[in-house]
């Protein structure tokens, strides 16, 4: 292997895993996306961002957090913290989807799927 073969393929996995830093909490937690979640210090917190409007919660959740656009678990998220956030994931979940893991497994639940009918019919 040559040299510039050995340094790309680790950047392009840290790359995919290295966090995003989104917001330090008032007692000095991070917020970051790691991979396809967005952690709190580095423990899976939620893997999708729900609307503070359409969360069941809502009222209270404004009276806590009157800033809050967004909730990611039980972390209230303003519009610029958000935006940045569902970027990352997105960015995470394009890059998992590029990957031949990701294809084989869209490949399976395709083959099960087909599987089910036949049986059903």
């Amino acid at each position: 292997m040559t040299p510039a073969t050995d340094t790309t393929a680790p950047d392009t996995a840290d790359t995919a895993e290295a966090p995003i830093l989104i917001r330090l909490t008032h007692d000095g937690r991070r917020v970051e996306v790691i991979g396809r979640d967005l952690c709190l210090d580095g423990r899976r917190e939620a893997d999708a961002l729900v609307a503070v409007r359409s969360h069941p919660n809502r009222r209270a959740i404004w009276q806590t957090a009157p800033d809050a656009t967004h909730m990611a678990g039980r972390i209230p998220l303003t519009a610029h913290e958000a935006a940045r956030a569902q970027a990352a994931l997105d960015a995470a979940r394009a890059a998992h989807e590029a990957t031949p893991f990701a294809v084989a497994e869209r490949i399976r639940h395709a083959a099960d799927q087909i599987l089910r009918l036949r049986i059903d019919e």
